[in-house]
């Protein structure tokens, strides 16, 4: 373990993101909303924390290898969600905890979009702003901004990547070099961004929520400016922008940058993920549409229509936005939803869950295991797009799936025994795990209710949903620690 390298380079991203304390700074100051000196000083002590722990090893030459990467990436996001919270505990309103504030910070750092706070609408714009920003840094992930922007972090930087990056295939590149990728997919990301806002302004919002908005739709996190979330604009324009640009986000964005590179939209036609993908979609909207009629949900047809549509994609993108509220649906429908969330998007995109190829190739071994019993001396290869995938990708895929389902449950009973009925427990721990937001039952509003013991274990959640699960786990093994 080379402790000078992750300290240098812990440094150098603490001191990078304390720029991003400055437009919130910067809007409180204009507005006049009281914000600035808690934004002024977050920025001074995340500034001065990472200026401390870099400038000691600043001079360190060696690069970080990969078990150096998953202890920065993990510390990172810990620590950057401590930081975060340091404007929310600091401003007189709204006036939260320290646990209150780190769920927050954690929640929008892994575009989880739970929230603690209530009377969203009359908060300062300034902290409005802040948590739609914090959206926006981990929708891509602030690591991958940083080996973009950063060239100090040089080779290293791969190592930060794959930590990092979300998919069971890490190792692919776009480019030849890791940080011509990094920017490859911030210039899309932010390019989308833009699309987004520029959308959402011609169909009737203000810039602010417009701009506010295209944060955490890109970025795939549920994080609104109003309590009602989408459903304050009530506007079915408005609710079609943001499912097709959660759809676009929910797809792998290394897709994305090589259709654009070799102008082939045919790619997205040939890619089984996206099928896949946007097929269990309209198979879902489906039922939910056939239920809503069926149970006379809305009164007018065409109310039913885009609220069923509108919730089906941002659960299935795992974004949360809601229009009127899911949780009181007819019959099985919440929990249908809330279960799809745990798909997820495609692979490299900013959308959390186990991710559509996992499933894919879940389905795949597990028709292949069939198939074995009944010709046991069979050679059946598992292909995805005409190509054998490697057993070790499979075996990858187990293993992450049951360490998936281990830690639901783990996590699940620890819910349960601080208190929350089975309903709220199994629905808050998969909501934060697959970061998606909204749950059932005490968390089907917002996460207030939620006792102290309670918040710190659903952000625990969150951060593994965020990490995929291996990459904080991998600290626990003794293996990792033996030099």
């Amino acid at each position: 373990m080379q402790l000078q390298a992750v300290l240098k380079i812990l440094g150098i991203l603490l001191m990078m993101f304390s720029t991003s304390l400055l437009p919130p700074l910067m809007i409180s100051l204009i507005i006049g909303d009281g914000g600035a000196t808690p934004f002024a000083l977050a920025l001074i002590i995340t500034l001065l924390t990472g200026l401390i722990l870099w400038w000691p090893v600043k001079q360190h030459p060696q690069e970080p290898r990969l078990r150096d990467g998953f202890l920065i990436v993990v510390l990172f996001w810990t620590v950057l969600a401590g930081f975060g919270a340091i404007p929310f505990l600091l401003a007189p309103e709204p006036a939260m905890s320290l646990t209150e504030a780190f769920f927050e910070a954690m929640s929008g750092l892994t575009t989880t979009g739970a929230t603690v706070l209530m009377g969203i609408d009359d908060l300062p714009p300034s902290i409005l702003y802040y948590r739609q920003q914090l959206q926006w840094l981990g929708g891509m992930g602030i690591i991958v901004l940083a080996v973009a922007v950063m060239p100090m972090l040089g080779i290293g930087g791969m190592q930060l990547y794959r930590a990092e990056a979300p998919g069971p295939a890490k190792d692919k590149k776009l480019t030849p070099r890791i940080k011509e990728t990094a920017k490859a997919l911030w210039y899309i990301y932010l390019g989308l961004t833009v699309a987004c806002a520029l959308a959402y302004w011609l169909a009737g919002m203000s810039l602010f929520d417009a701009v506010g908005h295209s944060f955490s739709t890109v970025a795939i996190g549920g994080f609104s400016t109003h309590d009602q979330s989408i459903g304050f604009f009530n506007s079915p324009t408005i609710a079609a922008i943001a499912c097709v640009f959660m759809l676009v986000s929910g797809i792998n964005f290394a897709l994305h940058f090589t259709a654009l590179r070799d102008r082939r939209l045919g790619l997205y036609l040939k890619d089984p993920e996206v099928g896949t993908f946007l097929g269990s979609i309209v198979i879902v909207a489906t039922v939910v549409l056939a239920t809503l009629f069926a149970f006379h949900t809305y009164q007018e047809t065409g109310e039913a229509f885009w609220h069923g549509i509108f919730h089906v994609v941002s659960i299935a993108t795992t974004t949360g936005f809601t229009t009127s509220g899911f949780h009181w649906w007819p019959t099985f429908l919440p929990i249908m939803l809330i279960l799809m969330s745990a798909m997820g998007g495609c692979a490299g995109s900013t959308a959390g869950g186990m991710k559509i190829i996992r499933v894919i190739l879940l389905y795949k071994q597990g028709r292949r295991e069939i198939d074995q019993l009944i010709h046991p001396s069979a050679l059946i290869p598992i292909k995805l797009g005409g190509r054998p995938v490697p057993d070790q990708v499979i075996d990858a895929v187990w293993g992450f799936f049951a360490l998936y389902i281990l830690s639901y449950v783990l996590l699940s009973l620890a819910m349960t025994a601080t208190g929350a009925d089975l309903v709220t427990a199994f629905s808050s721990v998969t909501a934060c795990l697959n970061n998606l937001g909204p749950g059932l039952g005490a968390v089907a509003e917002n996460y207030a209710g939620i006792n102290v013991a309670g918040k710190w274990i659903l952000a625990v959640s969150m951060l593994l949903g965020r990490l995929e699960i291996f990459t904080l786990l991998v600290l626990l093994s003794p293996a990792f620690w033996r030099t």
